[in-house]
């Protein structure tokens, strides 16, 4: 038999099956072989201008997608799990959602999606750049010059980099100011603030924090990481104070400063105490671990997944779907948010059991919303400065990456009312 009467009966053999197959279910409990670039395919489907479904509690959160060659093409490229299901079968598991905790959260188009970076990082690596960049999810870089002239109007999402929004460069001038990537770090943040008329790189950077509070006021979806959480906190608290002074000059913040803070403006928090001293390597008592600060440091442990009401809460269910409930803690600049500085009203995610902390917070905000993930790199708990980046092809189903994009792709939900 020739090559091309196999190709063509093989061609044969393929259409039945694709025209019977209706829709494709990428499920991501422990039979998906690649997780993190399922979040891929779907985000490309959504681009591509298909509609999608996430099954909130059902196979981990999987996915259901129009059956088309070009998304099994791109699964298979990408050592994707799919199965293609047919209509009979999609019923059957429409009316097995419905009788469960679980739900379907209809998602209708990509979020534009912006990260807040430098040009040239500092030497650390990014988790949700090297997430978005490994599931092959597109986005736009910006920093503060961008976020100052209005950019963020353009964008849906916006992830904060690991920065520290109080300009206090996360304290690193106490091992590291002699180095040439602090150094260049220092004096190009400086030039910037000089551009945009401040005379300092704490005035520059509670200006962007402001700029973001507003962003995610309008109606953004905001997600941070590592210490951008603790200080983009800081930084809104005390945008009508003249605590951007100590931060500059470096001397020790006066005792009253704690009551000068406005915590009506914050996302998240209330009633924190800030570090006094420029030579303690803390910003706050946000953090429950002190990983940097000798004497403080606590161990890591494990921390758990809330179990949500899928049909009560879709929300709060969207941001914990996962094959895993459990999770091995990670190091970062902020770890963790002790539990005695949340508003009412803020969503936990995840904790550690019997911990004065929690982990993983959400929250609404004006029209939008926010939610914070403590840690730096949820395949690298140490996480030291000058370590290399992560290799997710390493980790293509790690359960702390997934957190990331869960987020991701909660933006593109078709919200529905809390029944709560």
């Amino acid at each position: 038999m020739s090559h091309r009467v196999l190709f063509l009966t093989a061609l044969v053999a393929v259409q039945p099956a694709l025209a019977a197959a209706q829709q494709l279910l990428v499920p991501m409990d422990d039979r998906q072989t690649n997780a993190l670039k399922s979040y891929g395919l779907v985000f490309g489907a959504l681009r591509d201008g298909n509609k999608a479904e996430w099954l909130l509690n059902y196979r981990g959160g999987a996915f259901l997608l129009p059956d088309s060659p070009d998304l099994r093409k791109r699964a298979t490229l990408d050592g994707i799990t799919f199965e293609p299901i047919g209509n009979a079968a999609v019923g059957a598991l429409r009316s097995e959602i419905a009788s469960a905790n679980m739900d379907i959260v209809s998602l209708e188009r990509a979020p534009k999606i912006a990260i807040y970076k430098p040009l040239k990082s500092p030497p650390w690596d990014d988790a949700v750049s090297l997430a978005l960049k490994y599931a092959g999810i597109e986005f736009t870089a910006m920093y503060d010059e961008e976020v100052m002239n209005g950019d963020l109007s353009k964008v849906d999402w916006l992830h904060l980099h690991h920065e520290d929004f109080t300009g206090q460069l996360n304290k690193l001038y106490l091992g590291f100011r002699d180095t040439p990537w602090f150094i260049e770090q220092r004096e190009s943040q400086l030039a910037t603030a000089r551009k945009l008329g401040m005379p300092n790189i704490p005035t520059l950077k509670k200006s962007v924090a402001e700029k973001m509070r507003q962003f995610v006021e309008r109606g953004g979806f905001l997600f941070a990481m590592c210490g951008a959480t603790e200080t983009l906190a800081l930084a809104i608290a005390a945008h009508q104070t003249d605590i951007a002074g100590s931060f500059a000059d470096n001397t020790p913040v006066d005792d009253a400063a704690d009551q000068k803070l406005d915590w009506d403006r914050s996302f998240g928090f209330r009633g924190v105490h800030l570090e006094p001293s420029p030579f303690v390597n803390s910003m706050s008592d946000i953090d429950g671990h002190q990983v940097n600060v000798p004497g403080r440091r606590q161990p890591l442990g494990q921390f758990s997944l809330f179990s949500f009401s899928a049909k009560f809460d879709p929300v709060s269910t969207m941001l914990v779907q996962n094959h895993r409930t459990v999770i091995t803690d990670f190091y970062g600049v902020t770890t963790s948010f002790t539990k005695s500085t949340l508003k009412q009203g803020v969503s936990i995610l995840a904790q550690e059991e019997g911990a004065p902390w929690v982990k993983y917070i959400h929250g609404d905000y004006g029209k939008g919303s926010w939610t914070f993930l403590g840690g730096h790199d949820p395949e690298d708990p140490q996480h030291n400065i000058g370590a290399a980046p992560t290799d997710l092809s390493l980790h293509p189903n790690s359960p702390g990456y997934r957190l990331i994009l869960n987020n991701v792709l909660f933006p593109a939900a078709k919200k529905k009312p809390l029944k709560t």
